[in-house]
Order: structure tokens, then sequence, then C-alpha cells
């Protein structure tokens, strides 16, 4: 399993190239949050929430709070 940090890395990556994406090729919300098959975006607003979801989760157990 990853560490928070990380996945907080891989976070950044994801959103670094997210923007490389995006000043190449403009920004499209339908290809955003309703990408074909294959596409950039393929998979990729499911896998970054996943990814948030889990550091959040762990931010809270380390303070042993509940969300």
């Amino acid at each position: 399993m990853s560490t928070k940090q990380e996945k907080i890395q891989e976070m950044l990556d994801m959103q670094k190239e997210f923007i490389k994406n995006e000043r190449e090729n403009g920004f499209d919300p339908k290809e955003y949050y309703a990408p074909e098959s294959g596409s950039v975006f393929d998979g990729y607003v499911d896998a970054y929430n996943d990814i948030a979801l889990e550091v959040m989760n762990d931010a809270h157990k380390e303070r042993g709070s509940k969300r």
C-alpha cells in the first residue's frame, strides 16, 4: 500500500498531466466528465477521486478523527 505522501505525489503528477493536456489541447468539459473510451481522461476522474478519498481517510486515521 502506498504511503499518504506517495498518494499525494500521484495526485500532483495527475494534475500536472491534466494541466499539460489542457494547455496543448484546451479544455472540453464533455471530454472530462464523459470521456470516450481510450481518451486521456478515460478513468481520470474516478482514479483521482479514489486517491483523494484514500488520502482523506489516511489523514483522519492519523488524527483519530471521524468524518
